[in-house]
């Protein structure tokens, strides 16, 4: 039976872990074994490079975790050797490690949790696809500003084409058009006083 010293420490790296935890939006778990040191190292860089934490845990110890958490229900997921990597990106974790496990056949993705709810491997994959932050960002931006882009666009083409057709400033046929508009005013109004003496 351990010790009253070991099962402190145990708690310790549990708690520890918790806290860790606590703050990310992604969890994917993945099997790394038979990873070289060369991939291991490029693998652990271009995690720490896109602020992903990945650590290699005992699956009794990831259980007692997630049970802190409140999430139960993966003990599927905790067979054979288990590494984590987890962050506050919600993409960032699945993008990498989905990216290295097409590049080295020995790592594999078992699933994950994405903001509280279980994810398996197909969506874990499907996840990996969403774009990056700045790009989502940029394609909002393109989406919101498109229709006054588009109607600044018709406006100058139109303006354009009726320059081209008259020969003149694209305001001109506006302003031609005014005393013609006006012409059948003139002739009501000279009606009007023609008929005026007949009247009286």
């Amino acid at each position: 039976m351990p010790s009253e010293k070991i099962l402190a420490a145990k708690k310790q790296v549990v708690a520890d872990l918790v806290e860790s935890f606590k703050g990310a939006a992604t969890f994917v778990f993945a099997s790394s074994r038979g990873l070289t040191v060369a991939q291991d190292t490029e693998l652990r860089n271009e995690l720490r490079k896109n602020g992903v934490k990945f650590q290699v845990v005992k699956n009794t110890t990831l259980r007692l975790v997630f049970k802190e958490l409140g999430i139960e229900g993966l003990d599927e997921m905790f067979k054979g050797p288990t590494t984590v990597a987890y962050s506050e990106d919600v993409i960032a974790p699945a993008k990498v490690l989905s990216k290295f496990a097409e590049e080295f056949e020995p790592l594999e993705i078992k699933g994950g949790i994405v903001e509280g709810r279980f994810a398996d491997k197909a969506e874990i994959d499907a996840l990996a696809k969403v774009p990056d932050k700045e790009t989502l960002y940029s394609q909002v931006v393109y989406g919101l500003l498109f229709p006054f882009t588009k109607l600044a666009m018709l406006v100058k083409a139109v303006a354009e084409k009726a320059q081209e057709e008259s020969g003149a400033p694209a305001e001109a046929p506006v302003a031609e058009e005014a005393p013609a508009e006006a012409a059948p005013a003139e002739e009501a109004a000279a009606e009007v006083t023609a008929e005026a003496p007949a009247e009286a």
